[in-house]
């Protein structure tokens, strides 16, 4: 399925006017393509009674789970990520889950506030995607305004308490040439995926059909490209779908926290 391509007023737009878009109801899309040299995140709200689990389900799964920020219990801000962040009504889309099913997909998660909900920001994909088109690299999910194509794979992540479950993966389509620069760059940015954990036959990580993804939308391989596939901050979902905590809240695939950390901030070389 096709995504509306964001807003012209947006796509160059500061974070701060973003988010207030996102805030006052005026965009609730995916954020691929928008503020493209700032930082966006993945984000997961968790009862205080399952975030040490989860926190260290992360700490063992740092490729597809790697911390950006933690609340404290109750916190609505996230001074680290933006002064003016209100992490209730700054994702375009969230996902709201009882003890493991999706119950809603609402653009607003104020009224489901509680004093015990701790916030984990995880890096995201969408943050290195400016650094591969910097050095002339296209991506066509970009170019044709979708959604980044996301599978569950094969792969386990590492247990911690309740959590556990499949890694989910992003994939884009390179040539040789360009997936061998993809990932030297992408290496350097360890904070949002680091580099690709496999490229060439997706049957070898479980992922049967590359026109039907689990999450976003799907994109052509072309016959002299290799499907690219990085470690994905929506893996957490799959994990929460397992562990099935009373309660929780994550944002939609795609519709992320846009932050005002410049992405360069984050490379590690």
């Amino acid at each position: 399925m096709r995504r509306m391509s964001p807003p012209l007023h947006l796509a160059d737009a500061k974070p701060s006017h973003i988010r207030a878009e996102v805030r006052a109801g005026r965009w609730s899309g995916h954020t691929s393509g928008l503020a493209e040299r700032h930082v966006q995140g993945n984000v997961v709200i968790l009862p205080q009674g399952a975030a040490g689990d989860f926190l260290r389900y992360c700490q063992r799964n740092p490729k597809p789970c790697p911390l950006l920020a933690v609340s404290e219990p109750g916190a609505t801000g996230l001074p680290k990520l933006g002064a003016d962040i209100d992490i209730r009504s700054d994702v375009p889309r969230y996902r709201v889950w009882r003890r493991g099913e999706l119950v809603a997909e609402p653009t607003d998660v104020r009224e489901l506030w509680r004093d015990d909900l701790v916030t984990f920001v995880l890096g995201c994909s969408f943050s290195f995607e400016q650094a591969l088109r910097d050095e002339g690299l296209a991506l066509r999910h970009v170019d044709e305004g979708k959604n980044v194509a996301m599978f569950r794979t094969s792969i386990p992540t590492v247990p911690a308490g309740p959590f556990s479950g499949p890694l989910v993966v992003t994939m884009r389509p390179l040539r040789a040439a360009a997936a061998i620069r993809a990932i030297q760059i992408t290496s350097r940015f360890p904070d949002v995926h680091g580099a690709p954990v496999h490229l060439g036959d997706p049957a070898l990580i479980g992922i049967h059909d590359l026109a039907r993804p689990d999450y976003g939308d799907a994109v052509d391989v072309f016959a002299d490209e290799l499907p690219v596939f990085w470690a994905c901050g929506v893996t957490p979902q799959a994990a929460l779908a397992q562990a099935r905590p009373e309660f929780c809240i994550t944002h939609a695939p795609g519709a992320m926290l846009v932050t005002d950390l410049l992405n360069h901030q984050l490379a590690a070389f």
